[in-house]
């Protein structure tokens, strides 16, 4: 599977663009209102969570500032994947008034929405924590922010499913409807010897068969009711154990934070959630300027 995106991982010229275009569509021609300040004018700020949550999205931030002043200096006092309560002050920011004014919006627009992927994947975590099932990530992303999601799926306890359609074959239900049947789908799949991971959709127990007799790399369940998909799993273990396979079990469709953890008791080794990256809450946080308050 698709190895989980750390930030060594991370496509530092990716972010640039990124950044690059959130400070284009917000500045634009320039920033009028900055322009109120003297010129010169040194500031310092802070920013502060306002709720409770998992902090990710340090890279985006300090490349907001590293592009509008690279001698603006920022002070992180919690560390990336850190949870923190209400009024945690997150980290302090010092030098140019007009470039923190101007820097803002866009920075922090990058750090609440990718703290509100890292805090919900944690909740999941959390919820199957004692069992050996693993929160996975899917490709239901914001446009242009998959990087980003994912890395904040792993900053929250996740692991990253494929990142796009280039590592991985998934044959799901179309693919299947289309290759005339699951067997052919497979079969096809492995002539092109792509070298990714070979994955396939199964949606009742007669796929599941099919599926671990072509001994894909993963079998992904999806949509069955948790009684089937505790006997999916176990034809799944069944099969590894007397064959020597090393299928991977995934449970998809329909989980939630209610159902999460019946879903991982029936021992599927991983469950993929499209809401993780699809419903995004941003993390209520604030910049302030002046000295942070003393707790």
């Amino acid at each position: 599977m698709a190895d989980s995106l750390r930030a060594e991982k991370l496509n530092a010229d990716h972010i640039k663009r990124l950044v690059a275009l959130s400070l284009d569509e917000d500045i634009g021609s320039g920033d009028v209102t900055a322009s109120l300040v003297d010129e010169g004018t040194e500031a310092t700020a802070y920013v502060i969570a306002k709720e409770a949550a998992v902090i990710c999205g340090r890279p985006w931030f300090d490349e907001v500032f590293r592009q509008i002043n690279p001698e603006v200096k920022i002070d992180w006092k919690v560390i990336e994947g850190e949870s923190v309560r209400a009024d945690t002050i997150v980290c302090t920011l010092s030098g140019d008034a007009r470039a923190l004014l101007s820097g803002e919006r866009a920075a922090l627009n990058f750090l609440q929405t990718l703290s509100g992927t890292a805090t919900v994947v944690r909740r999941f975590v959390d919820r199957v924590r004692g069992t050996q099932t693993k929160i996975v990530d899917t490709r239901k992303t914001l446009p242009g922010l998959r990087q980003g999601q994912k890395y904040a799926v792993v900053c929250g306890g996740g692991v990253n499913h494929r990142h796009g359609l280039y590592d991985g074959i998934l044959i799901k239900e179309n693919h299947i409807a289309s290759a005339d049947g699951i067997s052919s789908a497979i079969e096809r799949a492995r002539a092109l010897k792509s070298g990714v991971p070979l994955m396939c959709e199964a949606e009742n127990l007669a796929e599941v068969q099919t599926a671990l007799e072509h001994n894909v790399d993963l079998l992904l369940l999806d949509d069955f009711p948790t009684h089937l998909l505790a006997k999916a799993v176990h034809m799944g273990k069944e099969f590894k154990r007397f064959n020597r396979a090393q299928t991977v079990l995934e449970a998809s469709g329909g989980i939630d934070i209610n159902n999460v953890r019946d879903v991982a008791d029936t021992g599927v080794d991983r469950i993929s959630i499209g809401s993780l990256t699809k419903h995004v809450q941003a993390i209520d946080l604030s910049m302030r300027f002046g000295e942070p308050p003393t707790v």
